[in-house]
């Protein structure tokens, strides 16, 4: 839920030091700890003063958590690596000291693109689901979201998300190239997803949430289905929804669309537009993924949805970058677009954020449909060793210092060169993320309510600053 507006607190950055740490294109700094700021008082800013305002006093969302993807192409790479690379990796991600710290992971319920093969936990005609078994899983994805829980301090929200029933529920009779759910079987589907949960937490794996189905409006050459608006408003109205209430399920956040950023606002309105549909869910998810019809990322799209529905909760459910090449995973470009996401994402109202696949191997995947992309980290299985794409310390500048719980508070920037959001942390802490996508390094202060630290934006560099 979006916080009702509070009465603001107070706030002075008078006596105060901000630490930065910094991620720079052409340096060894990566989320490097470097000086510490000291804030004094400046009155007026000039317009040829660039500046970074910040407000900790204007507070908005309430941040759930940052993460990414337990897939079973990631856990099948992590099998593969060497033990001490393995516990390298979960470090990595999920210590808050050592590594960047994720709150959030997500993972597919049947199989994705992102799997070796195409599975399903029943039997061909099982509308029943007596066969249900997810011994599948019990290989390699729930060891490794187990291992990842285990090292982010034993608690790590999991939610799950279908890219397609199996083939003898939909009308094209193939999980694969789109199709449709048929009528007859949205019951038994609804079942399945419960069945699912149940599954999962008896394996000691709790659910906190779902999707209802991964990208509906894309037919896909991998496991896929579509759901126009109305088709998943009535399913959730008339199927999924009662059936979660019925089996004790009804607190799981259930999360609509789960598309790009260009049909958010008309699937958002069909959704939370009908009562009776919109009493089941938590929020919309989103992906990154528009840019494919040569737009840009439509964040004004994301702004529509939260104040039309600001008792809705947006969720980024997946982006990745896309025509793996291996030659390329120093690219720069690869984690500018992460920090332009997140920045206009949390900007735009949303409260949590999930990549894509955690890790995969040199070849852009395992994949069973060659649709090969870069996570943050790549595994030289055949080297037993671990690539940090610039990704991994781009999220990181967010993931390890916005915490769950957090608040984004107000900024402002008198320079489009300089993107910024903040957060305010329940333990009082200000996190400001600053990026510069240009060729020039930018003087610049940050300001705060009259106090103001003088610093630098590196050329092509991501900056976080926290105020203790």
């Amino acid at each position: 839920m979006t916080a009702p507006a509070a009465a603001p607190i107070s706030y002075s950055a008078a006596g105060k030091q901000a630490q930065v740490y910094l991620t720079v294109q052409g340096t060894p700094s990566r989320l490097a700890a470097t000086e510490k700021l000291s804030f004094r008082e400046v009155g007026q800013p000039l317009e040829t003063d660039p500046t970074v305002f910040i407000d900790p006093t204007h507070a908005y969302q309430t941040i759930v958590g940052i993460g990414g993807a337990l897939t079973d192409a990631s856990a099948e790479t992590f099998a593969k690596l060497p033990k001490a690379q393995q516990q390298e990796l979960l470090r990595a991600y999920y210590s808050p000291t050592q590594g960047i710290g994720y709150t959030l992971a997500r993972t597919n319920i049947n199989s994705c693109d992102f799997s070796s093969d195409t599975y399903t936990y029943v039997q061909d005609g099982d509308k029943e689901l007596k066969t249900f078994n997810i011994q599948h899983d019990e290989k390699y994805k729930i060891p490794f979201i187990k291992q990842a829980t285990a090292a982010a301090g034993g608690t790590l929200p999991l939610y799950v998300s279908p890219w397609s029933p199996p083939a003898w529920m939909k009308d094209n009779n193939s999980m694969l190239q789109g199709g449709h759910l048929r009528p007859e079987f949205r019951q038994a589907w609804a079942n399945y997803y419960v069945k699912f949960i149940q599954t999962y937490e008896k394996m000691g794996l709790p659910i906190w949430g779902l999707t209802v189905q991964n990208e509906p409006m894309a037919k896909q050459r991998w496991e896929s289905c579509i759901f126009t608006a109305e088709e998943e408003r009535d399913f959730v109205k008339g199927f999924l929804g009662p059936t979660l209430q019925k089996s004790g399920l009804g607190d799981k956040k259930l999360i609509g669309w789960d598309h790009n950023r260009d049909l958010a606002f008309q699937r958002a309105s069909t959704l939370f537009d009908d009562p009776e549909a919109s009493k089941y869910y938590w929020g919309l998810g989103y992906h990154w993924y528009e840019t494919w019809t040569g737009s840009s990322m439509q964040f004004d799209n994301l702004r529509r949805v939260h104040e039309t529905y600001p008792a809705k909760n947006l969720i980024f459910t997946e982006g990745c970058i896309e025509k793996f090449d291996l030659g390329k995973v120093n690219d720069w470009q690869l984690g500018e677009k992460y920090g332009h996401s997140l920045i206009n994402d949390f900007n735009a109202g949303t409260v949590a954020w999930t990549d894509w696949n955690v890790l995969l191997d040199e070849t852009g995947g395992p994949n069973h449909v060659g649709n090969f992309c870069y996570a943050p980290v790549i595994a030289d299985t055949k080297a037993g060793k671990l690539i940090y794409t610039n990704i991994y310390y781009y999220l990181g500048h967010f993931s390890k210092f916005v915490r769950p719980g957090a608040r984004r508070i107000a900024t402002a920037s008198s320079r489009d060169v300089l993107q910024t959001t903040a957060f305010r942390n329940t333990d009082g802490s200000v996190a400001v993320v600053v990026m510069n996508q240009t060729d020039k390094e930018l003087p610049f202060q940050l300001w705060i309510k009259g106090q103001a630290a003088a610093t630098v934006s590196p050329a092509h560099s991501i900056a976080t600053y926290v105020l203790n």
